[in-house]
């Protein structure tokens, strides 16, 4: 059985940093593309960032790169993301997801999820 497990989530102040965790298991992932998408209440899951296996040639939501870092290691089977100077808007829960197909921001091409981990940001 697939599963995929975020960590990491948490309440921090604008202008602070956190790192999300996903660890897959059920299955290796070492040849999938991992990503992270977010969601707030009644609106669309919207893409985050996105790596391919070979670590290279990351994607990232417009406005997000330069403060996100996702990486990844494929021993372990785990995908990180690294938030740095986090703002209000970026408050939402956070999901990882897997695909074996292509990097893509539309959540409907995601093959697996995780149930998400809420990252609020105070003013």
């Amino acid at each position: 059985q697939v599963q995929l497990v975020e960590s990491g989530g948490g309440l921090v102040h604008a202008g602070g940093s956190l790192t999300l965790s996903c660890t897959a298991s059920g299955r290796t992932f070492t040849t999938d593309i991992m990503g992270w998408f977010r969601q707030t209440p009644g609106k669309e899951r919207e893409f985050v960032a996105a790596l391919p296996w070979t670590g290279d040639g990351p994607s990232y939501k417009d406005g997000i790169r330069g403060r996100f870092t996702i990486s990844r290691d494929n021993a372990q089977n785990t995908v990180h993301l690294q938030m740095d100077r986090l703002a209000p808007e970026d408050t939402a829960a956070y999901y990882c997801a897997a695909t074996r197909r292509w990097i893509s921001s539309r959540h409907g091409d995601w093959d697996y999820w995780g149930q998400g981990t809420q990252v609020t940001v105070s003013s």
